[in-house]
């Protein structure tokens, strides 16, 4: 079974940065299309940013988009969040998940076949 360990989250600083981590577990990470989903409080679930496998395109929610920056690193089996410029509103419980597919709806969690156990970040005034 594929498994998403997450890292790197915390508490930080309005206007501060943070960089998430997933460890993907197996030697096939790199035909893994790759999403970071997040969840605040009293909300459902939103996509965030994803990246492509077969052409390594990368797509953002219009929310994050100048701020946070998806990155792989296929030698580790690591997909990254960057995270700038950080506001209250981005406080969420933060999840990567793994796609066999390398054209989907990234936006849709339904397309995501493996999910990791999520990190908190907490954005403070």
């Amino acid at each position: 079974q594929v498994q998403l360990v997450e890292s790197g989250g915390g508490l930080v600083q309005t206007g501060g940065s943070l960089r998430l981590s997933c460890a993907v577990s197996g030697r096939t990470f790199s035909r893994y299309s790759m999403g970071w989903f997040r969840q605040a409080p009293g909300k459902e679930r939103e996509f965030v940013t994803a990246i492509s496998w077969s052409t390594g395109n990368t797509y953002y929610a219009d929310s994050v988009k100048g701020r946070f920056t998806i990155s792989r690193n296929n030698v580790k089996n690591t997909v990254y969040l960057q995270m700038n410029s950080l506001k209250p509103e981005d406080t969420a419980v933060y999840s990567c998940a793994a796609s066999k597919k390398g054209s989907y709806d990234y936006t849709g969690d339904y397309e995501y076949d493996y999910w990791g156990q999520g990190t908190q970040v907490t954005v403070s005034s």
